[in-house]
């Protein structure tokens, strides 16, 4: 996946949290609504999000050394990681922390705050939360616009699931839960107009707080699968099996790994049984064709090791390529 969609997504987002931000945190400002406050705070965490993305994309462009031989691809894993930590903490605890708050002071009339209930500006947030909702909208709909261009025939949970690179899905999920969490905040307040009850806009800021906590976590689980080490996808392993195995003067593909280095680098390791009566002059010149081919088939393949082995069917199963050769 080029990293053009993704950056162009990404500062839709940022333009769009961070006037939204401004706006709800003027209608909390006015009205005290504490679904406002914890909207006003998920943006800045999503505003926060969009800057960790475009710094974990500049950084992954530095060009490698000695300290790090295979480059700095991963910043854009732990770009995306120290996203879901953000909206784990600063979005979804504090939103919890905002509903207990107000709640305690529900229940106990000595610690009563001034509310929405007693703002003559009590129609600012809703005007606020229809305006953000039509920008969230819009930002989703550039997301899911560059989704489009990368993932095919896949669905958009799958993409989600299989994307190397994070910043797609990253904004796609955020973006999502910007639009549900600001329904959430929209009914709360909504509700609490219509009844005189307080109790509605706490609920509004829970529900905003479990919403971020699930996404943070879904985000967290997706992210830390890519900084553990993936291999390539199932489609681009199909490629490279077929590119060695094509390569004129490979016997048998013995069995092969993969690892994504970043979203767009792939090192591959590869055992080819090669015939007995090749020189050393032959397996060379057929190890430099095999890389050739593979980087042909899948461009992303930027490291390549092959090794040349002299096939056993006695020590080496040929039934999965997952499968490690026995002693």
């Amino acid at each position: 996946m080029s990293t053009e969609g993704g950056t162009k997504a990404v500062l839709a987002a940022a333009a769009a949290n961070g006037f939204i931000a401004i706006t709800k945190f003027g209608a909390w400002l006015l009205t005290g609504s504490s679904s406002m406050l914890a909207e006003g705070i998920h943006s800045v965490a999503d505003t926060g999000n969009q800057a960790l993305l475009l710094v974990g994309g500049r950084n992954a462009k530095k060009m490698a050394d000695e300290e790090h031989p295979f480059g700095y691809g991963r910043s854009r894993y732990l770009a995306g990681f120290l996203v879901s930590v953000v909206l784990f903490s600063l979005g979804g605890l504090f939103a919890l922390y905002e509903a207990w708050h107000k709640y305690q002071a529900l229940a106990d009339p000595s610690h009563a705050e001034d509310s929405i209930l007693d703002s003559p500006w009590w129609w600012v947030p809703l005007v606020v939360l229809v305006f953000a909702i039509g920008a969230e909208g819009m930002s989703l709909r550039t997301a899911l616009k560059e989704v489009g261009k990368v993932r095919g025939q896949q669905s958009l949970l799958k993409f989600i699931r299989s994307a190397k690179s994070p910043e797609l899905p990253v904004i796609v999920l955020e973006d999502i839960a910007a639009l549900v969490g600001l329904t959430f905040a929209l009914a709360g307040v909504g509700l609490t107009l219509l009844t005189q009850q307080l109790i509605f806009d706490v609920l509004g800021t829970a529900m905003i707080g479990v919403l971020l906590v699930v996404v943070a976590i879904i985000l967290a689980i997706e992210t830390r699968s890519m900084l553990l080490g993936e291999g390539a996808s199932e489609e681009n392993q199909q490629r490279i099996q077929r590119a060695l195995e094509e390569t004129d003067g490979v016997d048998r593909v013995i069995h092969f790994r993969t690892l994504h280095l970043g979203p767009e680098q792939i090192l591959l390791a590869a055992k080819l049984g090669v015939n007995r009566a090749d020189t050393a002059a032959d397996v060379a010149d057929l190890i430099n064709r095999a890389e050739a081919s593979v980087r042909a088939a899948v461009p992303h393949v930027t490291v390549c090791y092959i090794e040349p082995d002299i096939y056993n069917p006695h020590h080496t199963p040929t039934t999965s390529l997952h499968q490690e050769p026995q002693p």
